[in-house]
């Protein structure tokens, strides 16, 4: 396709799944929803609070190879496991977003027992 570039290097994570981290189309960066794992996709255990950050901070790792940071994020998804982790989430989601926040969209209790955390994003790339 035209005008379509895969992002990939050093730092973004993988997937053993059909998947690609992110794919920049025009203007606009589309990235794969971000979990709490390392380079090779393997998934890293820990607290909410943890895997938040680490899905977070892979995130961050795919926004820095296309050359792009959270301030061009436009839209983010979040995925949130359990109801009681709500208010910890909006605190870190601060610690990576700042006013004026991008469009967001929050779901609760769909990631079954697997995740505590997932995180997709549109980015734009400023012209």
């Amino acid at each position: 396709m035209e005008n379509v570039t895969y992002i990939t290097g050093d730092g973004v994570p993988q997937s053993f799944l059909p998947f690609s981290p992110a794919v920049q189309a025009g203007q606009y960066v589309f990235i794969s929803g971000q979990a709490s794992v390392d380079e090779s996709g393997t998934i890293v255990k820990g607290t909410f609070e943890e895997e938040c950050r680490r899905s977070f901070d892979n995130l961050g790792k795919i926004l820095k190879a296309a050359g792009l940071g959270f301030e061009n994020v436009v839209q983010v998804r979040n995925y949130v496991g359990s109801q009681e982790d709500l208010a910890a989430f909006n605190q870190i989601y601060k610690e990576y977003f700042s006013a004026p926040f991008p469009a967001r969209t929050t779901l609760i209790g769909c990631l079954g027992d697997l995740l505590k955390f997932e995180v997709d994003a549109v980015a734009m790339v400023k012209q």
